[in-house]
């Protein structure tokens, strides 16, 4: 391998390399980029930025020294059996998404407080017929999981006059949040809110989080609004709650499978609003200035910020 011109191998089906290669030339001229699959020796590449790589692909790399992750999630590189062991992982920290995140949840609990999805269907029914409105003090939005983007977006849906709950695995303090943490408190929680944001990281553990039972700790007229990951809900245990009227509504953003198939249900419900993972996307000129130091630290045999916690799962 030569030391003195190391590579970083650039791999997304998403986003475009341009510029983050521009920003990093900018830089780190030092490091040669190059966009998969044309790698180039495998034994020079020393860093990789990717999303979601193919399972296998990472373990090529015989001189690899860290993984950025071109997401704030890194559940997909964690279940790959293959991932080169002892090799730092990093995640983006907020880099914009915590503000995008927070426009989507605060967007969708408007949209079900002021009851829009019911407006789009009279609508087409072409009915003129105005709903009672709810106070926003009565309309208690519950938040699982506060990290760096749950919590920013639990003060901004608070800062609207939301009553906000959070919950989390361990004690956190929240300004203008009631925060309640571990398992034992999960049934109050679910069932003071009216509407359920799940911020929550994907591991073991929270996997199928949102099941049959979860649901039904939730009042009945309850909505469910998931942008974190689409292991983390049951599909088919939302549908049948949205069957039996338990569940009012959902809003949805990730998904099992994606892109969503387009014979699922979920398309044609009409108590479920799909998006196509677009509630925070990773965009450069927010985001390659945190990669540009990671890399920098990593050039100076530093530590990175993000660090990923492979037994924890985020």
């Amino acid at each position: 391998m030569n030391s003195s011109a190391p590579t970083l191998v650039f791999f997304s089906n998403t986003d475009d390399p341009a510029p983050w290669q521009a920003a990093i030339a900018a830089a780190v001229p030092s490091i040669t980029f190059r966009v998969a699959p044309h790698t180039g020796p495998v034994d020079a590449v020393r860093y990789a930025l990717v999303w979601k790589p193919p399972r296998g692909w990472l373990a090529q790399f015989p001189n690899l020294r860290a993984i950025l992750s071109l997401g704030a999630g890194v559940d997909a590189l964690l279940e790959d059996p293959a991932l080169p062991p002892g090799i730092p992982i990093t995640r983006m920290v907020d880099a914009g998404m915590g503000r995008q995140m927070a426009e989507y949840a605060t967007y969708a609990v408007m949209h079900f407080h002021r009851h829009m999805q019911r407006y789009s269907a009279l609508q087409r029914e072409g009915r003129w017929a105005p709903l009672e409105p709810v106070a926003a003090a009565r309309f208690t939005v519950g938040i699982m999981g506060l990290g760096v983007l749950g919590a920013q977006a639990a003060q901004m849906v608070a800062s609207l006059g939301y009553p906000v709950l959070g919950w989390s695995r361990t004690t956190k303090q929240l300004p203008g949040v009631e925060v309640l943490s571990g398992n034992d408190a999960l049934p109050g929680f679910l069932g003071r809110t009216r509407l359920l944001l799940n911020f929550l990281p994907l591991t073991p553990a929270t996997r199928g989080v949102i099941d049959a039972q979860l649901l039904a700790m939730l009042p009945r007229g309850a909505f469910v609004v998931n942008l974190a990951r689409g292991g983390h809900l049951v599909e088919p245990d939302l549908l049948a709650a949205l069957d039996r009227g338990h569940i009012a509504g959902a809003m949805l953003d990730v998904f099992e499978q994606e892109p969503l198939p387009a014979t699922h249900p979920f398309w044609r419900h009409p108590a479920v609003v799909v998006t196509p993972h677009v509630a925070a996307v990773t965009q450069a000129e927010d985001a390659a200035a945190q990669v540009i130091a990671n890399l920098q630290r990593l050039e100076r045999g530093e530590m990175p910020v993000g660090l990923v916690d492979r037994g924890a799962g985020y």
